[in-house]
C-alpha cells in the first residue's frame, strides 16, 4: 500500500489551543476594547440626539415662517377686489389628444 501524501490538514500545531482556554489577558483585552467602542457608540448617540433636536427646532421655525407668510397672503387677498373671482381656466386647445412628433 502506497503512503498518502500529507497536506497542511495533517500538521499537528499548538496554535489552535490557546483559542480554546481563554486566557485571561486576553478577556482583559477583549472588555477594554469592548469599554472603548461603548463609550465611541456614547459619544456617537449624543452627537445624533443633539442633531435630531436641532432638526426639530428647526421645523418648529419652519411652520412658525409658514404661517406668518400665509396670513400675510390671506389679508393681501381679502383686501384686493378681485380676491372674490376664481382664477379663470385657459380654453382647450382644438387638439386634445396631445402633441405628436414626426421624427
Amino acid at each position: 500500500m502506497a503512503i498518502p501524501p500529507r497536506s497542511l490538514r495533517d500538521i499537528r500545531t499548538v496554535s489552535g489551543r490557546a483559542r480554546e482556554n481563554l486566557q485571561p489577558h486576553m478577556a482583559y483585552m477583549r472588555i477594554t476594547c469592548l469599554e472603548m467602542e461603548k463609550a465611541r457608540r456614547s459619544k456617537e448617540r449624543t452627537s445624533a440626539i443633539r442633531l435630531v433636536e436641532k432638526i426639530n427646532a428647526r421645523f418648529k421655525e419652519i411652520e412658525v415662517e409658514k404661517g406668518r407668510l400665509l396670513r400675510v397672503v390671506g389679508e393681501r387677498n381679502s383686501q384686493s377686489p378681485d380676491a372674490q373671482s376664481p382664477v379663470p381656466k385657459p380654453p382647450p386647445h382644438g387638439n386634445t389628444a396631445g402633441m405628436k412628433f414626426r421624427y
